[in-house]
């Protein structure tokens, strides 16, 4: 059979049968996401979409993105010999090469349609379609393959990808939602007592804050606050590889339209926090949010929006919520459990690369956490 691939800049330029064959399977692959990568990503990414075809149909699709650290500051403020880490970072990693998508947590970065590709296949179109984007645009410091399950690993044992590391770093949190939950009661009934009454105060200390959903318009109104609040949390993490610009939001809910909702916390008319969510088929991706950090405990923002993120999840009848990999311990609280997901990784100098199974975990961000079961 022959298979061929071609590298495209510009959503807009995607075969015309992508959103039937390669986006129905995942929103994440859609055109109208790839374009808000185009005009509203971080200033220090570039993305690149591939498209794999048998003879001249259509079977896959996948994202890279390439990621400058020269003049970004990785780690940061509250991270242990911050500058001294920034430095290695820029040095060992100048340049990376995402096969997926380094904005979101899970498998977000291609499809195959199994009835038209072998594994094996597939697994050699992509790490070819890897090397002529390293050929063709630019050779980076380091090869990364994002996040992907378990049961894809064989898809990753083929020769051309012997030379890459494999890592497992923080799990993905997911709530898969109960039939018997038909509403937020019945979820909360199932907590211990312990976790209800700690969900039940939460709410409580909730009370004054006005929730309500933004559309287009009023994200536009409240973009320089949205972004305030949500730099107020992105700059406190201690790891962090890019920076989302002011319009991220506003784009999204221009091009993904119903697939992406943003809701509002206002206290006393000013608005004290924000969360996002990405509509995938059956299951919800939170994405990113914001919040005042002076009033987070004392309202318990952040609690309150995961809890807020559940109602949502099953009161629009979806199947899973997934959560990511941040804040793991906070999110076990709500009853998210933690998937591993897998990546791969490799440097281009040859003399580095043999060592990457030492020096990886001592640059990769580490997170002690006790995991919580509040269900009885």
């Amino acid at each position: 059979m022959d298979y061929t691939f071609k590298i495209y800049q510009s959503a807009k330029e995607l075969p015309m049968d992508w959103e039937n064959i390669i986006a129905q399977h995942n929103t994440l692959l859609s055109r109208p996401y790839f374009e808000v990568l185009e005009d509203a990503k971080p200033e220090n990414m570039e993305c690149f979409f591939a498209a794999f075809f048998s003879g001249e149909i259509l079977i896959g699709g996948a994202l890279f993105q390439y990621l400058s650290f020269t003049h970004h500051q990785t780690f940061q403020k509250g991270e242990i010999y911050c500058d001294v880490k920034n430095y290695l970072a820029k040095k060992f990693s100048k340049d990376v090469l995402f096969v997926g998508n380094n904005m979101l947590t899970g498998q977000n970065g291609f499809y195959f349609d199994s009835t038209k590709i072998s594994t094996k296949q597939a697994s050699f179109l992509l790490g070819e379609a890897t090397e002529y984007m390293q050929k063709t645009y630019r050779k980076s410091s380091l090869i990364i393959y994002k996040d992907f399950q378990s049961k894809f690993i064989e898809l990753f044992q083929s020769k051309n990808h012997d030379k890459y590391f494999r890592f497992s770093v923080q799990p993905n949190m997911m709530l898969k939602l109960k039939d018997s939950w038909g509403t937020f009661d019945d979820y909360l009934n199932d907590f211990s007592t312990k976790y209800r009454s700690r969900a039940n105060t939460a709410r409580k200390k909730s009370k004054e804050i006005e929730k309500k959903e933004l559309d287009l318009n009023e994200i536009k109104k409240h973009s320089e606050r949205i972004n305030f609040l949500y730099q107020n949390v992105a700059d406190n993490a201690p790891f962090n590889t890019f920076f989302l610009p002011e319009n991220h939001f506003y784009r999204l809910k221009e091009s993904m339209e119903d697939n992406f909702r943003v809701f509002g916390y206002f206290l006393h008319g000013e608005m004290i926090g924000f969360y996002t969510l990405i509509l995938n088929n059956d299951d919800v991706d939170t994405y990113f949010l914001g919040y005042d950090k002076n009033l987070q405990k004392e309202k318990q923002i952040y609690l309150n929006m995961l809890l807020d993120m559940v109602k949502f999840g099953i009161d629009e009848k979806f199947s899973r919520i997934i959560f990511g990999r941040t804040a793991l311990e906070i999110k076990s609280t709500i009853g998210a459990e933690p998937f591993e997901i897998f990546g791969l990784i490799k440097h281009n100098n040859f003399m580095i690369n043999p060592f990457m199974e030492r020096i990886f975990p001592s640059i990769s961000p580490k997170t002690e956490w006790v995991q919580r079961k509040p269900f009885k």
